[in-house]
């Protein structure tokens, strides 16, 4: 049987967010497999995080991020239930990991179902015109404009695109596994990006 050490448990906590005794458990479950024990904790800490989803979520914060010409910057409100995580320096850094990721790749939707529907129809169209053109068989049609749709929710709703500083995770699961570790739901209400220079939707 595998000594499970220190330095196992700290890396494994590294990997995971999970807590010491969380990460000494799985470990000996596993006989000292790191990646078992990293698969395991994820799991455990999906399900947690799926069973807060429905909890409100009524404190948070408002934050701010400017890029450093001052050219660009971003706000966002992100929920929790309690202002004592909504104080946790983690809670306020993964307001500041989505807020850089809005600022770099600019989602224009939170989630997919705040897309209007004019606007998916829309783009189904231009992706069914654009296969077509391409001579794609008809038949095939279809699946292709679905592949084509992934892409375009990827592009434009925050919580599906890769997260930037790991692409392993999208922004959505990003949070998914906040919620795990601090063991509150949370969600993003709202986001605003600035730019400057950039043209405003009413300007005519």
């Amino acid at each position: 049987m595998t000594t499970i050490t220190a330095q196992m448990v700290k890396e494994l906590r590294a990997r995971t967010g999970a807590g010491p005794l969380d990460c000494k458990n799985a470990l000996t479950q596993f006989d000292g497999d790191m990646e078992k024990a990293a698969e395991f904790l994820k799991e455990k800490g999906l399900a947690k995080a799926a069973k807060k989803a429905s909890r409100a979520t009524n404190e948070g914060i408002v934050h701010a991020y400017i890029h450093h010409t001052n050219r660009l910057g971003v706000l966002l409100e992100l929920n929790c239930e309690t202002d004592f995580v909504a104080n946790t320096d983690q809670f306020r850094a993964l307001a500041n990991d989505i807020a850089l990721q809005i600022a770099n790749l600019n989602p224009q939707y939170v989630k997919r179902e705040d897309i209007p529907a004019a606007v998916l129809e829309a783009e189904r169209d231009l992706q069914r015109r654009r296969a077509l053109e391409e001579g794609k068989p008809e038949h095939i049609v279809d699946r292709i404009v679905e592949g084509r749709m992934t892409k375009f929710y990827e592009d434009v709703v925050l919580l599906e695109q890769p997260f930037i500083k790991d692409d392993s995770l999208t922004i959505g699961e990003l949070i998914t596994q906040a919620i795990a570790e601090l063991g509150e739901n949370i969600t993003l209400r709202r986001f605003a990006r600035f730019e400057v220079g950039e043209a405003d939707e009413n300007e005519a």
